[in-house]
């Protein structure tokens, strides 16, 4: 991911070191990443078993929100793009027992259909 396009919010794939970085002590024996995104300082891992998504929080960074989502527990999601006048894209997954949605607002320039692509592969199984 370039730079300016991490300055301007919109979430590219990452992989390599990275995801390794990102992920260290946090996956099970056995557990792969098949994508990760990130979107500023938040990230978007998917697994062969579960979505996590990585908050950080605060102006030093230094608290983060690690949020787990088993894909059985996905009953259902919504991805929408920017558009002309709203420059905002928007991600909501429903998880059984919670009426409300997690909610994520994501820039302009966000692949969008990667995310909806890992998210049905996941989900749909």
């Amino acid at each position: 991911m370039g730079l300016f396009s991490g300055l301007m919010g919109h979430g590219s794939e990452i992989d390599g070191s990275d995801v390794e970085r990102l992920t260290e002590g946090l996956l099970v024996e056995g557990e792969r990443v098949t994508h990760a995104f990130r979107v500023v300082r938040d990230s978007f891992v998917f697994t062969d078993r579960r979505l996590i998504i990585i908050d950080i929080q605060g102006m030093t960074g230094s608290k983060v929100d690690y949020r787990t989502i088993p894909y059985r527990a996905i009953v259902g999601f919504s991805v929408e793009t920017a558009g002309t006048f709203d420059f905002d894209a928007e991600l909501k997954i429903w998880v059984s027992g919670s009426p409300a949605p997690i909610e994520k607002t994501l820039k302009r320039g966000t692949d969008m259909r990667a995310i909806q692509r890992c998210l049905a592969a996941g989900a749909c199984r």
